[in-house]
């Protein structure tokens, strides 16, 4: 009975005729052991689909109620704390294979000759898991979830001519709330799951028709010339049937990776929700996951000036040298025993990178709190103000906005200097940046009374140049700056 089902199915659908070739195309006898981390990542993806469908029966997208539809997950739901907790590992054991994958193919040097389009598929497809890694911590809705954020979008809203823009588009408005959760949303359910499905789809057609890489061997070049002639014959005289032979191993992979997926959701379970979103929490030290932990370091640790030329430089950089890498390398030798430079560069940036993530947990949220409160007001900041500038610059030193800001010099490091401050913002932007916050500054609107920030402000007005006129300037009507602020 069982197999006249399946005949009646084949009959209508033709899926011997549509599959069978790829299950049985032949493969590398030597791809063993280390070409199964492709399959394991793709095991892994499946599995979040059918986790995330599961958890978005229960999760309402709404800011006032994301938090305790993870909260009712966490602690009433039956078996919820671990559905998310398999969701949540499963997103970072995903993005580790992948990782690990990656570093596999550049080291066999899978990258070359024919296999170009394949690895540049494969750069989208990481970063499009990233993507979705950002996005799902988003949706926690938690402290770590609302600073992240926030430092995402101040990063974004430096990219020169549409930043701004880029923000508005993102958040859905000027502030983070309850239309940029449902943007998240949006993408971490829809575009992004359904942009790598579609790049899923082509890389395995890639791999089926430009065969699996070869375990590289010293001394064998890859000449475009006659690569694809000696492939073919090499795999039709020696090669194996992906399925079963390959296909073993590969299945064997995938059980581990679901056992591992399993334990690690049943003995250290889900991540957050750490706390409700809170802005006007200033006292808070929110961390990303631990993929961007590295970024969080160098945010954390470097001076600001260098800050501009990490976020906007850096990534269209290294995103440049990835797609680029098969062109620029794309023939010659394979094998890393044969390439040092690789393996070290490959060292270099594991090492780099694990340094980065332990210096990220240690690594200061905000300075100390009372670092700089001695720090006295610059004289000529205070001299022939009005009472009410002069209460502006008491709450500057009361209220120790100097531990993240600095006057003629002295003070942190963590927010724009206040000299000139009154050039870049008008009244009423500072207003807004002090009561409601933005980027990587709190907003103090619930610790500073009307009344203060009316004074604050007008203190930070007088912040900028003044002018004076030199003989002779009123000819050229060339505005002279003084020597002081």
């Amino acid at each position: 009975m069982f197999a006249s089902v399946i005949n009646w199915f084949e009959e209508r659908l033709k899926l011997g005729e549509t599959l069978g070739p790829s299950m049985t195309h032949s493969v590398p006898t030597s791809a063993r052991w280390w070409y199964v981390f492709g399959s394991m990542t793709l095991t892994i993806f499946m599995l979040q689909i059918v986790t995330g469908i599961c958890l978005s029966l229960v999760y309402v997208p709404s800011a006032d109620e994301a938090y305790a539809s993870l909260e009712y997950l966490n602690y009433r739901q039956h078996m919820g704390w671990f559905l998310r907790g398999m969701h949540v590992w499963g997103s970072h054991l995903m993005i580790a294979f992948m990782t690990i994958h990656m570093i596999q193919v550049f080291l066999y040097g899978a990258f070359k000759y024919p296999r170009e389009l394949t690895w540049i598929v494969g750069v989208l497809l990481f970063l499009c898991t990233l993507a979705m890694g950002f996005t799902g911590q988003v949706l926690r809705w938690d402290q770590d979830a609302y600073w992240g954020l926030g430092v995402g979008m101040a990063m974004a809203g430096r990219v020169p001519f549409i930043g701004p823009e880029l923000v508005y588009f993102v958040l859905g408005g000027p502030i983070i709330g309850g239309e940029a959760l449902s943007r998240f949303f949006a993408l971490h359910v829809f575009v992004i799951p359904g942009t790598l499905i579609m790049l899923i789809g082509a890389h395995l057609l890639l791999v089926i028709k430009c065969g699996i890489n070869e375990a590289p061997t010293p001394g064998h070049l890859v000449n475009k010339a006659t690569y694809r002639e000696t492939y073919e014959k090499e795999v039709h005289k020696r090669g194996m049937p992906f399925f079963p032979n390959a296909a073993g191993r590969d299945m064997i992979a995938c059980g581990i990776v679901i056992f591992l997926v399993f334990f690690c959701a049943a003995m250290f379970g889900p991540a957050g929700p750490n706390g409700e979103p809170d802005p006007t929490l200033i006292h808070t030290a929110p961390r990303p996951d631990f993929y961007f932990q590295s970024i969080f370091a160098v945010l954390a640790l470097l001076p600001p000036y260098m800050e501009t030329f990490l976020i906007m430089a850096f990534p269209v950089l290294a995103l440049g040298v990835l797609i680029l890498l098969p062109f620029i390398s794309g023939d010659g030798e394979k094998s890393w025993k044969r390439r040092p430079f690789s393996v070290i560069f490959v060292i270099f940036l594991l090492l780099v990178l694990g340094s980065l993530t332990y210096l990220g947990y240690k690594s200061p949220w905000s300075p100390i709190m009372d670092a700089w409160s001695g720090i006295p007001t610059p004289t000529q900041y205070v001299q022939g103000r009005s009472p009410l500038e002069l209460q502006g610059a008491l709450i500057i030193q009361n209220k120790q906005c100097r531990n993240c800001h600095m006057l003629e010099g002295r003070g942190g490091q963590r927010g724009p200097e206040l000299d000139f401050v009154a050039t870049r913002l008008t009244r009423d932007e500072l207003i807004r940046q002090v009561v409601q916050g933005g980027g990587n500054m709190p907003a103090y609107g619930k610790h500073l009374s009307p009344s203060e920030v009316t004074a604050l402000v007008s203190f930070l007005m007088t912040l900028h140049p003044e002018w004076e006129h030199e003989p002779g300037a009123e000819e050229s009507n060339v505005p002279r700056p003084t020597t002081g602020p």
